[in-house]
């Protein structure tokens, strides 16, 4: 009999391993590249492509969070028994996955800065409702959170307008109405972009960083590339599988021809600010759009490959909220390394990781999990029958 459950519990018939690839993918990304605060003296062109690897796998991160969501959305969206009960459902299921981790270690960087004989950010309140980063740069604390209140208002957005769309257009195709709600979703938070290049124009790489890169208000669409790609293949299931390749090649050459372009041409912020602040990020978000249909269709894998990313994509989430402000900062403050030699460094780094992963697995395991699991309980499946 095939073996199919680990330590864990993983069901592997269930998971999409080319997904739970990227997932893993984009979290080591952003975990590795953090590890770059061991090494300030370092420099070259290692340096920068770590960190480009934790910018992108921070957007890895939104468009495959878009896919997801987009797929559950549309096939809830048009059915023809939808109810507005469902999307409640549907936030709710959101919640149970995002929430409960990350107030815990909400609560547990206050404890650490109260520890390190810190001061607690004056905004320190907007952690609480998401609201840290919602139209301007957030303090220097809980610093990795940025990305969170972009996914949950990005819950929250498509299902209102979806559902008021049924009322302002009755009579139109759901199908419709969905690609329409994507579309202007995109088209808003583009035009955010704009807006922001009107008000502030050319600036330093980290202000841009700062300022565009880590606020809500122009970041939504990025999970909505994402949410586009899930529309594209539902409707069009076929066209998605037979040119999944060509997807991909496009992706990769359009992702290293902005790339290529900003290297060789020295494509600064300071002095092509509408590149930077309009165009850049949501290049590389269709970019990486383009290679979920080779990803979302690879189901199969060796065991020895497959184990360890479907393990670390499972505990991608709990990894990404430990990793920087608990781990790392917490290391460097019990183990100075400013002064220690690059063995010492690099030993230094590879612990990380290691108490990394291992604090991800057992915040997950008797946490996370545990209070992912109260969302499928009778109540909650009792209440909305359509699950």
């Amino acid at each position: 009999m095939p073996e199919q459950r680990s330590f864990l519990k993983i069901d592997y018939r269930q998971r999409i391993f080319g997904l739970d690839s990227m997932r893993a993918a984009a979290i080591l990304f952003v975990v590795c590249s953090h590890a770059l605060w061991v090494f300030p003296e370092a420099e070259g062109s290692l340096v920068e492509i770590l960190h480009l690897m934790g910018v992108m796998g921070v957007e890895i991160f939104f468009v495959l969070s878009g896919f997801l969501i987009g797929r559950i959305l549309f096939r809830l969206f048009t059915d023809p028994e939808f109810k507005e009960k469902h999307f409640r459902y549907f936030l709710i299921r959101r919640w149970f996955r995002t929430l409960p981790n990350y107030y815990l270690i909400l609560l547990v960087n206050i404890a650490v800065t109260l520890y390190l004989g810190r001061d607690l950010p004056e905004s320190l309140g907007k952690y609480f409702f998401f609201l840290q980063n919602a139209s301007s740069r957030m303090d220097i604390f809980f610093t990795e959170s940025w990305s969170l209140p972009v996914e949950e208002f990005a819950y929250i957005l498509g299902p209102l307008l979806l559902y008021a769309s049924v009322f302002l257009a009755k009579r139109a195709s759901r199908k419709q109405l969905f690609l329409i709600v994507t579309l202007l979703i995109i088209g808003f938070f583009l035009a955010t972009k704009v807006w922001y290049n009107t008000q502030v124009g050319g600036a330093s790489l980290n202000y841009w960083n700062e300022n565009l890169k880590a606020v809500t208000l122009y970041r939504i669409d990025a999970i909505y590339y994402g949410v586009l790609a899930a529309y594209l293949s539902q409707v069009r299931a076929s066209f998605w599988t037979k040119y999944k390749a060509s997807f991909f090649a496009l992706g990769i050459a359009l992702f290293m021809a902005v790339h290529f372009y900003i290297a060789l041409g020295r494509i600064a912020p300071e002095t092509h600010s509408f590149f930077w602040n309009v165009l850049y990020l949501p290049l590389c978000s269709l970019s990486i759009a383009m290679s979920l249909p080779v990803f979302s269709e690879m189901q199969q894998a060796p065991k020895l490959i497959r184990r360890p990313i479907t393990f670390i994509s499972l505990i991608s989430y709990s990894m990404y909220l430990l990793h920087y402000s608990i781990v790392l900062q917490l290391m460097k403050y019990r183990l100075p390394v400013a002064s220690g030699t690059w063995l010492h460094k690099i030993l230094f780094s590879g612990g990380y990781l290691a108490i990394t992963i291992l604090l991800a697995y057992v915040l997950y395991r008797w946490y996370e999990k545990p209070m992912m699991d109260i969302r499928d309980r009778p109540f909650f499946r009792n209440k909305f029958k359509k699950f």
